[in-house]
């Protein structure tokens, strides 16, 4: 039986929760990722064990790193692999591919943007994902401005054949992309790509190492960063990898401008970490946890 106490505080809970705004409560749902490739060696070992381990430290999302070349999910195909996602309450909204320019003991390495696309991007719709990435340019995929040019037209060409499939191809940068050629920016050529068909996944670390400014980017091209990726600088010399919180970017700014970037989904990736990478991402994510959502 209700009584007067227990109705009194019901309704209390009721109206305080009608009182957060609609981006306070966004703000509690929101999807904290990972980067696989933060815990690379692990998910090579046991796949299941670390999806295990990160969705104990409270990720609920991960951005895979490995179908390029073996066109597998680290070894899986798309119905195993989604299968794990869910048994362990993760979600895949992300993945990452290479643009397949480069080759490998002479062969072209397939599930990349050049050579396999068709079956990369009915793999991706079937295991789940949202957004393609081409994660990365080798040395010898880069060159000129030229070639940046040609780079920018395969992205249109592989980001028409994602958007078919209900998938949005993104392109992550590095620092690279800032270096200026003949006064121009490679970076600025490839935002020269279809608005609609390529967007990115902004590195917060490259981009501040680059020198440049994340906001600004965000000014300039409003709703092309649907991605992102939190990781640190430590405050040495060797403007190092570092756990998010931990070093000189000021995250707490940056996701001030979330809605002009257009972001959607961010995941913690560092590149190396000083020992057991589980202890650096239980790290960043109590970090971001506690200070950023």
């Amino acid at each position: 039986m209700t009584t007067r106490r227990s109705f009194i505080k019901s309704t209390s809970i009721i109206s305080a929760g009608l009182l957060l705004t609609p981006p306070e409560f966004n703000r509690r749902q929101t999807l904290i990722g990972v980067q696989l490739y933060t815990v690379r060696e692990l998910m090579q070992q046991n796949p299941a064990d670390t999806l295990a381990k990160v969705a104990k430290v409270g990720f609920n999302s991960v951005e895979g790193a490995t179908y390029t070349g073996s066109q597998k999910f680290y070894g899986m195909d798309p119905a195993t692999f989604s299968k794990l996602l869910k048994d362990n309450g993760l979600t895949m909204p992300s993945a990452h591919y290479r643009l397949g320019e480069e080759k490998t003991n002479g062969e072209n390495v397939k599930g990349t943007m050049l050579h396999e696309w068709d079956k990369a991007v009915d793999d991706a719709a079937a295991v789940g994902l949202k957004y393609m990435v081409c994660a990365y340019l080798s040395s010898a995929e880069r060159g000129g401005l030229d070639h940046y040019k040609y780079v920018a037209d395969q992205l249109n060409i592989a980001g028409e054949k994602c958007k078919k499939a209900g998938i949005q191809l993104c392109y992550h940068n590095h620092d690279f992309e800032f270096i200026k050629q003949d006064n121009t920016y490679p970076m600025d050529i490839l935002f020269g790509a279809d608005k609609d068909l390529v967007k990115f996944e902004m590195d917060l670390y490259w981009v501040t190492k680059a020198g440049m400014d994340p906001i600004v980017l965000f000014s300039q091209h409003p709703g092309r960063f649907p991605l992102m990726h939190l990781k640190d600088m430590d405050k040495t010399e060797e403007k190092a990898f570092t756990e998010v919180g931990n070093g000189v970017i000021d995250f707490k700014t940056i996701l001030k401008h979330q809605k002009t970037a257009g972001l959607k989904y961010f995941f913690v990736e560092q590149d190396k970490c000083p020992g057991s990478p589980i202890d650096s991402i239980t790290q960043s994510y109590n970090y971001i946890k506690k200070n950023l959502i």
